[in-house]
């Protein structure tokens, strides 16, 4: 870590002695550069092997970032129109009241297609066509743009078909040649095979709160009607499966090191290494204008968390750095955001999922926050 950021590595430590990490790292850039550089703990419980510069892990939900970023980079080259009609590029898509929805509908969860009711195994789903047909034919649960709920999967599948429709590559291809192999990143919507061993191994979390009931809506669309466990980490189909985690799997199948995530966002507000930034200053402004949160179409609670186009927001459920800092989280603690105003981009990844309570990376942002004299959020 440079002189200055040593406020984030005293949490990090604390992370391990005090809030029951088991492996994790964590990457800060500023600026374009590497300011943090920081991993410890384990990485495979069952070996005790250790985790090690660049260790990658399933970082779930990530995955939408990843998305995010390449819908915004396609946007501002010309190619997308958030704000068009899906069916513009993929027709079969626009029917059953579908005709109306947008790609910037389904990037802030309020397109009324949160899942496919039509139930598929997992090798359908992981097969893509046959849930790309079933979402062409499932009519919205509410009508468009009028309420909220979060679209687990639906997401990665209809804005990987948009990109497929566009660029003729699925998402996790795309991202690569277009983002990932370009900046070198270690992320991946689809990890190549050979990455699979030196993986660290997700564990649950102890003290995870009760999970809705499995008939409830979020978890239909969590768990694609029981064929995707949730969390079910050891399933042959859970997030530690290769048949998971090489295949695209794209609302929550990702994996990254925390400098794959970190680079991502610097890139994407900054540029690193002296490249030029991916995403420009009015690209940014359109990605974190609020857009969506609250009570849910099912119900459920508002936790505080607020969306702008594909990404979490500056909100009570995470205080970032301010109204410029754009965020993607995975379930049980991942966390990557990036900052245009402040140079910022962060990531932090684990391996021992959190529960109730859970503030490991809210600590970190803090210290981050502090050290780049970002002003504290009310």
């Amino acid at each position: 870590m440079d002189e200055g950021f040593g406020a984030v590595a005293e949490e990090f430590a604390r992370n391990f002695t005090e809030r029951g990490e088991l492996g994790a790292a964590v990457t800060v850039y500023v600026g374009g550069r590497k300011v943090v550089d920081l991993w410890g703990g384990t990485a495979d419980a069952r070996t005790g092997r250790p985790w090690e510069a660049g260790t990658a892990v399933p970082v779930m939900s990530c995955a939408k970032g990843m998305l995010g970023v390449s819908a915004h980079l396609l946007a501002q080259q010309g190619v997308l129109d958030l704000d068009a009609p899906i069916a513009a590029y993929w027709p079969e898509f626009g029917r059953h009241g579908k005709e109306r929805i947008t790609t910037r509908m389904m990037l802030t969860h309020t397109a009324g297609l949160p899942l496919a009711e039509r139930a598929l195994t997992f090798e359908q789903i992981m097969a893509w066509t046959p849930m790309i047909e079933a979402l062409a034919e499932q009519p919205p649960l509410w009508e468009p743009g009028t309420a909220y709920e979060y679209h687990a999967h639906a997401l990665g599948f209809v804005l990987g078909e948009v990109i497929r429709r566009l660029t003729g590559s699925r998402p996790g291809a795309y991202f690569r040649t277009a983002i990932g192999d370009p900046l070198g990143l270690r992320a991946w919507i689809g990890v190549p095979e050979e990455e699979i061993p030196a993986l660290a191994r997700l564990v649950e979390a102890e003290g995870r709160p009760a999970l809705p009931p499995a008939d409830s809506l979020i978890m239909r669309a969590l768990t694609l009607h029981g064929a995707v466990p949730f969390p079910g980490l050891d399933d042959p189909h859970g997030y530690n499966a290769p048949a998971v985690l090489t295949r695209e799997f794209p609302g929550a199948g990702a994996v990254s090191s925390a400098d794959g995530l970190a680079a991502l966002f610097a890139a994407a507000t900054t540029g690193v290494g002296g490249g030029p930034r991916l995403l420009s200053e009015e690209t940014v402004t359109d990605a974190v204008e609020r857009r969506s949160g609250g009570p849910t179409f099912s119900g459920l609670p508002d936790f505080g968390a607020r969306n702008g186009t594909g990404f979490l927001v500056d909100s009570a459920f995470r205080r970032l750095l301010g109204p410029r800092s754009f965020a993607t989280s995975g379930a049980g603690g991942q966390f990557a955001f990036g900052d245009d105003e402040f140079g910022v981009g962060f990531g932090y990844v684990t391996n021992r999922l959190g529960g109730s309570g859970d503030v490991r990376a809210e600590r970190l942002i803090e210290a981050v926050r502090g050290c780049v004299g970002a002003a504290a959020a009310a």
